[in-house]
C-alpha cells in the first residue's frame, strides 16, 4: 500500500497546511540537527525546524547529502519568507513496508499516482484578509489542538494569488505551489461561505 504524504481529510472542515518538497536538509550545526535550510533542487534555501517525531527519523535513517521528500508545514509573515516544519519524511521503500527495489523508483511518477507533485502544498482555513493590489490573500488556519496549554495555535499564512472580496470569512480548500520562498495559489474551492455569521 502506497502511504500518500498528504492523507485525505477526514472532516470537511478540516483545517491544514502541509506540504511536500524534495530537498536536502542542511543543518546550522552538526550537533543540533534540529534547525537548518532545507536546499530544494535548484538550490533554493529554506530556513527549515525539524519536529521531534522526524528528528529521530532523521538520525536514524537519512544520509544529509541526499535528497528527500520531506513532508512539511508552511509558515510565514509575508510572502517572501517561507519557513517549514519538518514533520516526516516521504520515503514509501525505506520508511514504510513497501517492496524494496529502490533502483527502478521513480518518486515523481509515484507522487503523480497520488495527484501531488514536489512543491505542492495543501492548505484549508478561513480566508480572512484579501489585498487586491499585492494580489495576496491571508488565509487563517486553526491547530486541531484545542488544549489549554496551547493558547494560540492559530497561525496565519499570506500567499500570491486572488480571490474574490465576496469570499471573506469563507472555508476554502486551496491547491498551492511553492514558488522560491512564496507559496502560490493554483486552484481553489470554496467549501462554506461565510463562517462568521453562523458563529
Amino acid at each position: 500500500m502506497l502511504k500518500n504524504p498528504i492523507p485525505k481529510v477526514t472532516n470537511q472542515l478540516q483545517h491544514r497546511a502541509i506540504g511536500i518538497i524534495n530537498g536536502k536538509f542542511s543543518p546550522h550545526d552538526s550537533e543540533q540537527l534540529n534547525r537548518g535550510f532545507l536546499i530544494d533542487n535548484k538550490g533554493e534555501k529554506i530556513e527549515t525546524v525539524v519536529l521531534g517525531k522526524a528528528l529521530s527519523l532523521l538520525k536514524k535513517h537519512i544520509d544529509l547529502r541526499e535528497s528527500y521528500y520531506w513532508i512539511v508545514y508552511p509558515k510565514n509573515k509575508n510572502t517572501q519568507n517561507l519557513h517549514l516544519q519538518v514533520a516526516g519524511i516521504w520515503d514509501p521503500y525505506q520508511l514504510n513496508d513497501f517492496p524494496n527495489d529502490s533502483s527502478k523508483t521513480n518518486f515523481s511518477k509515484l507522487l503523480e499516482e497520488l495527484d501531488l507533485k514536489d512543491n505542492y502544498f495543501s492548505v484549508r482555513g478561513e480566508l480572512v484578509f484579501v489585498n487586491t493590489q499585492k494580489k495576496e490573500i491571508v488565509i487563517k488556519i486553526n491547530s486541531a489542538l484545542k488544549s489549554k496549554n496551547f493558547k494560540n495555535k492559530n497561525f496565519k499564512l499570506v500567499i500570491k494569488g486572488e480571490l474574490s472580496l465576496e469570499l471573506l470569512h469563507s472555508f476554502v480548500s486551496l491547491d498551492i505551489n511553492r514558488d522560491g520562498n512564496s507559496l502560490k495559489l493554483i486552484e481553489y474551492e470554496v467549501i462554506e461561505k461565510n463562517l462568521s455569521e453562523k458563529n
